[in-house]
């Protein structure tokens, strides 16, 4: 059904370009529209697990020639350093790829996997509105051009100029939690793990990137106060340092060997009602933005990105858009919820956080295989193969 199509892609993000390269590989004409003068991303790790792999892989990428394999995630109480729990990928489920990316690394296979394909990336287009008929849509850039498409997909992460159109205004709300994000040159001999640090309020991720050269850190805190989405805002290393004080010697370490960080509120975004209209979708934070507790936001943009295109390509169009959220909302609900629920066990105060990491610890013993099943659910869903 894709053969010949003529479609735009809004944003050259995680989303946006595995969602060209899958409807192009399906014979689709594809332009990505990004209003950035450049395809760049700044220093960040992303977990990839074995449901996103599925989907690079059945892009006919080698995601692992780019990426560490992680052994496991590793749940660590912050003040006295002890291990709660070990999630042993390696152990557990050792054919199962668990990925640890630099996100520029990422962008740049899917950006090359996309121009491979001769994907049309169109950089400096600001999208200033759309307009659909029953023939098509017309997309009206900042510039006063305009471009005409049959579908138009819109991957254009949390302030999406499609989604609201589909949707309405929708104001998020403020989780009461502020994160820094940072990377520092690694030491040497780091497990090859994500390792979450957990306290009263805060907790500190880091994982190792490239080979192990660098260490990814995402720190955060509850707090009252804050006004701004998004996360390129400048924060001060030593005001962060000042936050996690109280945390072990090998936290405080780590992050006194911070020079620049970034800082963000994160804000929950409901999933959106609506996916589509006639001629247009939304995929990845676009139609559902997801907190990052359970590292899944790219995962579920790349899930997004195959189905939608499997839609396309074997139903007519009246049927296709609807199968696709009808295929996609169940899921990406369960994941942001489990999400949310991660945010809350991370930050558990007081009697109830003694007694939870004493039972983690206990169940870790007696049943580690039991709890890393527990997410086979996400991590063994296939969308390739449905």
């Amino acid at each position: 059904m894709l053969i010949g199509q003529n479609i735009a892609v809004l944003g050259a993000g995680v989303a946006g370009l595995a969602t060209a390269r899958a409807l192009a590989l399906r014979g689709a004409l594809v332009t990505v529209y990004e209003q950035s003068p450049a395809i760049t991303e700044v220093g960040a790790g992303l977990q990839i697990t074995p449901n996103g792999v599925a989907v690079l892989r059945g892009l006919g990428l080698d995601p692992a020639a780019h990426a560490m394999r992680s052994s496991g995630v590793r749940l660590i109480d912050g003040y006295m350093g002890a291990q709660i729990l070990h999630l042993d990928f390696a152990k557990h489920k050792p054919d199962a790829a668990f990925l640890l990316f630099h996100r520029a690394d990422l962008i740049d296979m899917l950006h090359e996997g996309a121009r491979d394909i001769d994907v049309r990336i169109a950089l400096s287009h600001t999208v200033a509105d759309i307009h659909g008929d029953g023939d098509g849509v017309t997309i009206h850039f900042a510039d006063g051009t305009t471009a005409r498409h049959d579908i138009v997909i819109g991957a254009d992460g949390l302030h999406s100029k499609l989604r609201p159109m589909l949707n309405g205004p929708a104001k998020p709300f403020f989780t009461g939690q502020t994160a820094w994000r940072a990377t520092v040159p690694a030491l040497g001999g780091e497990d090859a793990a994500a390792m979450v640090h957990v306290a009263a309020g805060r907790h500190v991720v880091s994982y190792p990137l490239r080979g192990g050269t660098m260490i990814n850190i995402v720190a955060v805190e509850e707090r009252d106060d804050w006004t701004e989405e998004g996360w390129h805002h400048t924060g001060d290393p030593a005001e962060m340092m000042t936050h996690f004080a109280n945390f072990c010697p090998g936290i405080k370490a780590l992050l006194s060997r911070v020079e620049t960080v970034s800082r963000w509120g994160l804000f929950r975004h409901p999933v959106a009602a609506r996916w589509h209209s006639d001629r247009t979708a939304l995929v990845g934070d676009a139609a559902h933005p997801t907190l990052p507790f359970l590292a899944q936001g790219a995962n579920m943009a790349l899930e997004d990105a195959w189905v939608l295109a499997d839609c396309l390509g074997k139903l007519p169009l009246e049927q296709a858009l609807s199968a696709y959220q009808a295929r996609r909302r169940a899921r990406v609900v369960k994941v942001i919820e489990a999400a949310n629920t991660n945010a809350r066990n991370y930050h558990i105060k007081g009697a109830t956080r003694l007694v939870g990491h004493a039972g983690l610890r206990l169940a870790g013993r007696v049943a580690g295989k039991r709890m890393v099943d527990k997410f086979a659910w996400l991590y063994d869903h296939d969308v390739t193969a449905d």
